[in-house]
């Protein structure tokens, strides 16, 4: 992860922190978050939630009840970058995402 985007992720996880503390819910974090980083949904839904890439790739991997999800942080990266660029994420992969993210489905596409 580069310096500039591991010290945006920290900051955002102390900023979810103290939000959460004030009963702030996720889908909440990420609207604030979106005030300060012009990033899709996915991307901020991650901050939201404190969790770096490799956390995310393990959990959907884990989440899969095929136990065949292959999710890699080079494709987590793509999706986070749609709709600007990048791929859209299938249903499927969103339905996993938001249950990683705790949120809706739909809070994951662009607003």
């Amino acid at each position: 992860m580069s310096g500039t985007g591991y010290q945006t992720l920290l900051e955002c996880r102390r900023r979810s922190r103290a939000l959460r503390a004030h009963r702030f819910t996720i889908d909440q974090i990420a609207v604030v978050l979106a005030l300060d980083h012009d990033v899709s949904p996915l991307k901020l839904y991650r901050y939201a939630s404190g969790l770096t890439a490799t956390q995310v790739v393990t959990a959907f991997n884990d989440l899969d009840p095929s136990g065949a999800a292959t999710l890699r942080e080079s494709r987590l990266y793509d999706y986070e970058a749609w709709p600007a660029g990048g791929r859209r994420p299938s249903t499927w992969a969103l339905t996993l995402l938001a249950q990683i993210y705790g949120t809706h489905p739909t809070r994951l596409e662009p607003w």
